[in-house]
């Protein structure tokens, strides 16, 4: 046991050396590898976020029906008891153009302008919960609604949440697919860059074979090469996906002030930030083991 950990330790140490040997070209190469990593991770962190802030969103849809502007008490209490009447309504609220007048005044700074207009510009308007909420149900009642007398406008609220969760998961069907397509992209770099280190000492891995070395023990320092270049690179993915999110955070901090709202962007994960690490690791150690498995078949002493 010792034997085999001492192996790899000099293993592992000449790796180290190799790299140190063209540092330009190493770096090269690891910061073309974060920078391909960085691209789909980021474009997850983003989709993420968005995931968890419409999340936050009430997942119960609702109707809501505007009355007509100059529509009477009379008639307002007509609406309310059709409401009441119909068996495809839950449950509704009444929001009187008053108290919707004083909720815009509060949530929206715009106070000595809504003081200075002439007269009240918002109907009363009901808020509906139906007891069938497929989307179909809800158009339907949306629809009849629409039609009662003095109901002016009546708007499913929650289309743009379900027209958002379809972008969400489309994204996400994109940043798979573009994570695979680099993914792919990390192998071949890597298979490259292990070929060419395989036929640049191609000698030595003859000498190495006749003097009876396996093919595992020759293997092995490309291997290490391989799986410390996605690493680095995985580090670089890292830092560069955590720098971006510090910057735009550090920008919606000064939107927050003029929106009233406060959306910050979450840093990834220690999980999502160990994946990162792990994965071009794996995905340099397979393609390093493509590349000396393809050549060293190919020497022969």
């Amino acid at each position: 046991m010792k034997t085999w950990l001492a192996q790899h330790g000099r293993c592992f140490g000449t790796t180290f050396v190799k790299l140190a040997r063209t540092p330009l070209g190493s770096v090269f190469n690891i910061i073309v590898i974060g920078i391909a990593l960085s691209l789909p991770v980021g474009l997850y962190v983003v989709i993420d976020n968005l995931q968890a802030a419409s999340g936050q969103l009430s997942a119960e849809p609702q109707i809501s029906a505007y009355m007509a502007l100059d529509a009477s008490r009379a008639e307002t209490a007509q609406i309310e008891n059709r409401l009441k009447q119909s068996p495809r309504v839950q449950r509704f609220r009444l929001v009187p153009r008053d108290q919707a007048l004083q909720e815009l005044k509060q949530s929206s700074g715009l106070a000595d302008v809504i003081d200075s207009l002439p007269q009240n510009p918002l109907p009363d308007a009901f808020v509906i919960s139906a007891k069938n909420n497929t989307p179909q149900a809800l158009e339907a009642l949306r629809d009849e609604i629409a039609q009662w007398p003095r109901v002016v406008h009546a708007q499913l609220d929650a289309a743009w949440a379900r027209r958002l969760d379809a972008t969400l998961r489309f994204g996400r069907l994109v940043v798979l697919i573009l994570g695979g397509l680099l993914a792919l992209a990390l192998v071949a770099v890597t298979f490259n860059t292990i070929r060419l280190q395989v036929l640049t000492q191609r000698d030595e891995v003859e000498v190495i074979k006749l003097i009876g070395a396996t093919d595992a023990f020759i293997r092995r320092p490309f291997l290490y090469y391989g799986a410390l270049q996605g690493a680095a690179g995985g580090i670089v993915a890292w830092l560069i996906v955590s720098g971006g999110i510090w910057v735009v955070n550090h920008n919606l901090g000064e939107l927050s002030h003029v929106y009233a709202s406060l959306f910050q962007l979450k840093q990834l994960t220690p999980g999502d930030a160990g994946a990162l690490l792990l994965l071009p690791l794996a995905l340099g150690w397979f393609g390093a083991w493509l590349s000396v498995g393809r050549h060293l078949s190919l020497i022969e002493p």
